[in-house]
């Protein structure tokens, strides 16, 4: 694919087809320009099958928004457009419509307000909040999808990897298992949601920060072809790089090659003035092998060097690992904790491709049309309750309790501030059984969580660094409870409405039944 081909691939026309299909309509009917919101929320968090997430870490807005700057319908566009025939051989989109691209076929009308990259979020809550002309916000629906899904997905398993860890360096390994070009938006989200650093060079430099990353197999492996041995392939590695020596010990024997090796070479680095880095597990049973890796290095007096375990590692991974460490460890007079404090994560594949769950049930619905400078909410019935969306014109609250800590996050109408009443009676979003009245004693704070990113297609935010997104990151995490941070069957945060948006959800959902009822009667 060449430069031209690229830019059109990935342009205005990195959409779905019906989205353009769908503006046409809405031209034909003169309805492209009446102003429009849709949500952007996903429905239910990550189930990875063994085990599932209880919160999500947002992740993907700015890259969304680079992309939403550039794209406009250039003649290269509507030349292809221009060609598209429906099966009767008719043009499936005429000249005026085109025109109507060329000149309004960008984002300059799209208003948008969001929950920052970093925070804390959960089903169900509007994450992103579109609203503007009906066709080009239509037309947004697959990039902003496309943009915010996958990254929410990754930042999320790297926040649980980094949780399981105990705060412990992550290193993103994945470039080479990832699916093409997504390897930069997953290793940008893995840095949101709890990587330290990425092997990725490129987009570290994108970003400002150090690639991570130690030496390869092949090394070793040429060495030893050409007659050498392990010991002068670490070596060599360590003359070209005495400040930072981290040995790959498994390519022989791991204990009886490998770790006594490292050792040798690190001997003469620490003589000649050098601080070795430490060495690197990448097959076998990696606790076992940390641990009499760790009672090698201590003995002969490397007690700070660090162990790098790779090697399809994912939160549950490193679970086991770390509690077969705590176990075994004693046994070899080998202190669990301070192994544990030198431990660094190498995630790949299972990171990457978020393992076991691998696409986020993010969605995109219609919520509210502006008619006569009136909201007038709009709602759209599934046999399933919970994928009937919450209709109209919004806003978004977290709620804290007198410990400090989230408990619950609440959609309110346009309208309502919770902060002024006295008591609220909060509703789950489907099951009209399950509600409760909460009192301003029982709340510390509550927090608006939508933010104003675009007015009228210009940027009024001030777009945070990766580090201010980790401390959000990082904060959020903290103020949840210790069940909603469980590995495994974690307790359900609570995402409510108010009474006000609970009894507009449910007319709607009536009305609307009668009208199709009525319509369908013979």
């Amino acid at each position: 694919m060449n430069a031209s081909e690229q830019r059109l691939a990935e342009g205005m026309l990195y959409t779905d087809q019906y989205q353009l299909t769908m503006a046409n309509l809405y031209f034909r009917y003169g309805m492209h320009e009446k102003y429009a919101q849709f949500d952007h929320f996903f429905r239910d968090y990550p189930d990875y099958g063994t085990h599932r997430a209880g919160f999500c870490i947002n992740a993907g807005l700015e890259w969304l928004l680079d992309w939403m700057d550039q794209a406009r319908f250039t003649q290269e566009e509507l030349d292809y457009l221009r060609t598209q025939v429906g099966q009767s051989g008719k043009r499936l989109f005429d000249e005026d419509f085109l025109d109507w691209l060329r000149n309004y076929g960008n984002f300059a009308g799209i208003t948008m307000r969001a929950i920052p990259e970093g925070r804390v979020v959960h089903p169900n809550v509007p994450l992103t909040v579109v609203q503007g002309p009906l066709a080009m916000a239509q037309i947004l629906e697959t990039s902003l999808l496309n943009h915010l899904n996958y990254q929410i997905l990754i930042a999320t398993k790297a926040a649980r990897i980094k949780e399981i860890g105990r705060g412990q360096v992550i290193l993103e390994f994945g470039l080479r298992r990832a699916h093409d070009k997504g390897a930069n938006a997953g290793a940008r989200a893995a840095l949101i949601g709890g990587a330290d650093f990425t092997s990725n060079v490129g987009l570290s430099a994108v970003l400002g920060y150090a690639p991570k990353g130690t030496h390869a197999h092949s090394m070793v492996q040429l060495f030893i072809a050409l007659g050498m041995s392990e010991v002068d392939a670490f070596r060599a590695y360590a003359d070209v790089y005495p400040d930072d020596c981290l040995l790959l010990v498994d390519t022989v024997n791991t204990l009886e090659s490998g770790v006594p090796n490292a050792i040798k070479v690190f001997e003469e680095l620490r003589s000649k003035g050098y601080k070795p880095v430490g060495i690197r597990l990448d097959s076998g049973d990696l606790a076992y092998l940390s641990i009499q890796a760790a009672r090698m290095l201590n003995q002969a007096g490397f007690e700070d060097t660090s162990i790098v375990l790779s090697n399809n590692l994912d939160e549950m991974v490193i679970w086991q690992i770390l509690t077969q460490i705590v176990d075994e460890s004693p046994r070899y007079q080998v202190d669990p904790d301070d192994l544990i404090k030198r431990l660094v994560y190498g995630v790949g594949t299972r990171l990457i491709t978020s393992w076991g769950e691998p696409a986020l049930g993010g969605v995109y619905k219609l919520v509210a049309v502006c008619e006569n400078d009136k909201w007038l909410p709009a709602i759209k019935i599934s046999e399933s309750l919970s994928k009937t969306p919450n209709p109209g014109h919004k806003h978004v609250w977290r709620l804290y309790d007198q410990r400090g800590k989230a408990t619950a996050d609440l959609l309110t109408l346009d309208d309502e501030v919770p902060g002024k009443m006295e008591s609220m009676t909060i509703h789950h979003p489907t099951n009209h059984s399950k509600y409760r009245t909460l009192r301003h004693t029982e709340i510390s704070s509550i927090e608006p969580l939508l933010v104003d990113i675009l007015q009228d297609g210009k940027l009024v935010y001030d777009l945070p660094d990766i580090n201010s997104m980790r401390d959000q990151r990082n904060k959020d995490i903290e103020r949840l409870d210790p069940g909603v941070r469980r590995m495994m069957n974690p307790h359900i945060y609570h995402v409510s409405l108010t009474k006000r948006l609970w009894d507009l959800k449910q007319n709607l959902i009536e009305s609307t039944t009668n009208t199709v009822s009525n319509n369908v009667r013979i």
